[in-house]
């Protein structure tokens, strides 16, 4: 049996922010990480927005922690965990103890019926690879989803010159987060980059022959396509957790420490449902901000130097030319307020409840995160260039 003081299950960006946050506060403890992946944590961002621009990977993804002195086991996935015994048993038989345990699970991307190497999730960067090898080939994609990763993806594709079409089953491009005003701008602006944008379309079916995919839609429309990004989102990885009895609700329910129902076991990054001081709500959130800054927390929690989890997350985008950065809860059944500079092009939209900000949406205005967040739950606004 091998032990560790500090096990981590999950390598991802979460894990890797555990890790150094682990090491800064007890220098000597042994640190272990358990991860599915058979590379070392690496930044996800990059792979649906630099990589794309010709970023250098060594330089901008891959996050270095094997060098912090870890027992670092990849390729391995945990089946179990024993909150008695304080042991993790993998997909190999081996069994693991630990002092105290970071479940940093992160999420699997929901997938359809058909089993093909045609549909790429795009979640890790074995799918970047993949997904640019065939783009450098000029093929043809259908993205499926107008969601975050839809939406850069299919910025990614054209920008290197592939012809793509994009199902959306919403009105608008990204319409469960923005306005339907801006949402219905993006897919005239998608089409003027070149993206056969068709909303309001479903897939139906999806049919494999010839060496190529038919998208079938609920309009009765088909779309044949070398190859197909589902951007569906993702599931919270629960599975290990529901084993071993620690509470779920929307993700691994944690308290203000990120600990769970379990004593001595932590849940943090896409996978950890939290409660926010400034919103009033419990959440659980999927992008990279929550997942350096709550890894970072955890593993001071679990070095015993932790303190209330209360960071309000921000989360940014690159569409094209246009990008964006948001904080609080960006809910389009909410009310909403603009303040363009250059309607559609440079603003600020408030989201608000009862008066009182809930959400800033910073549309290709930047430097601001921070002034946003000191607005939520108020009811002040900023000014554009403020």
């Amino acid at each position: 049996m091998t032990s560790s003081k500090y096990l981590i299950v999950g390598g991802g960006m979460t894990a890797d922010a555990a890790a150094r946050a682990i090491r800064e506060s007890d220098p000597k403890g042994s640190i272990g990480v358990l991860s599915a992946e058979t590379h070392p944590p690496y930044n996800r961002p990059p792979l649906s927005k630099g990589l794309w621009k010709g970023d250098d990977p060594a330089k901008t993804v891959w996050r270095g922690t094997d060098t912090l002195g870890i027992d670092l086991r990849l390729g391995r996935r945990a089946t179990a965990i024993n909150t008695r015994q304080k042991t993790v048993t993998d997909d190999r038989g081996n069994v693991l103890s630990y002092e105290k345990l970071l479940l940093a699970t992160g999420g699997t991307p929901r997938r359809l019926p058909l089993q093909t190497s045609q549909i790429i999730y795009y979640r890790t960067f074995d799918d970047y690879t993949r997904l640019r090898a065939l783009a450098n080939e000029k093929l043809s994609f259908v993205v499926l989803g107008g969601g975050f990763i839809g939406s850069e993806v299919a910025a990614a594709l054209r920008t290197v010159g592939c012809a793509v079409t994009m199902i959306v089953p919403e009105d608008g491009i990204s319409a469960r987060v923005f306005p339907p005003d801006l949402s219905k701008f993006l897919v005239d602006y998608y089409r003027e980059q070149g993206v056969d944008v068709r909303t309001g379309e479903g897939l139906a079916d999806l049919q494999q022959g010839a060496g190529k995919l038919l998208v079938k839609t609920t309009h009765g429309k088909e779309v044949p396509a070398n190859a197909v990004v589902a951007g569906l989102g993702i599931q919270p990885n629960v599975e290990l957790a529901e084993q071993a009895g620690i509470r779920v609700e929307n993700g691994i329910v944690v308290d203000d420490l990120l600990q769970t129902s379990a004593p001595d076991v932590f849940a943090a990054g896409d996978v950890a449902n939290f409660f926010n001081p400034a919103l009033g709500i419990r959440m659980r959130v999927e992008h990279e901000d929550n997942a350096n800054t709550m890894g970072a927390a955890a593993g001071r929690s679990m070095a015993g130097k932790g303190s209330p989890y209360t960071h309000l997350p921000f989360f940014y985008s690159d569409l094209f030319a246009l990008g964006y950065e948001a904080v609080g809860e960006l809910d389009p059944r909410l009310e909403t307020q603009a303040v363009w500079k250059e309607r559609f092009k440079e603003g600020v939209i408030y989201y608000l409840k009862d008066g009182k900000v809930r959400g800033v949406l910073l549309w290709n205005t930047w430097g601001q995160v921070d002034n946003a967040r000191a607005i939520i739950g108020t009811t002040k606004r900023l000014g554009v260039a403020d």
